[in-house]
């Protein structure tokens, strides 16, 4: 079965955040972080931009990750109330993937189609019908 994480948007401030989260909890970064600068073909992106966070993964707890990303405002994204979180679904199979995401965006709105990304996963947002962010992000083994 698929878990579970709480995914947070910041505007430019997530390595504060999670810097504070971290000294909170007590645990390190799974993976580091990850800069926007870290993208391939990001030669199009203002230095500034480079320097914000892509992602952030800190456990939280036993098989729960507290994870976050900087929006980009060159990007026309903006920080409103709701629309500062995703519900992060990581699957067990990439089938499981698809019936997920394919069940939970009917009739909502697909923000990144599912798809294989440079990370190694299959990835998709999307907002469902009811205004509620999701993730869904298989990694492949």
């Amino acid at each position: 079965m698929a878990t579970i994480n709480t995914y947070l948007s910041f505007m430019g401030n997530t390595e504060k955040a999670f810097n504070f989260y971290k000294s909170v909890f007590g645990t390190e970064f799974v993976g580091g972080i990850r800069r926007f600068g870290d993208m391939p073909d990001n030669d199009l992106m203002s230095e500034e931009d480079k320097r914000k966070i892509m992602h952030v993964g800190l456990p939280i707890g036993p098989g729960n990750l507290l994870m976050g990303t900087d929006l980009l405002e060159s990007k026309g994204q903006s920080l409103t109330f709701g629309n500062n979180y995703y519900i992060s679904i990581s699957p067990e199979s990439k089938e499981e993937a698809v019936k997920l995401f394919n069940g939970l965006s009917s009739g909502g709105t697909i923000i990144s189609p599912l798809e294989d990304t440079f990370w190694g996963a299959y990835f998709g947002s999307f907002t469902d019908k009811f205004g509620v962010q999701w993730m869904v992000n298989y990694l492949k083994q």
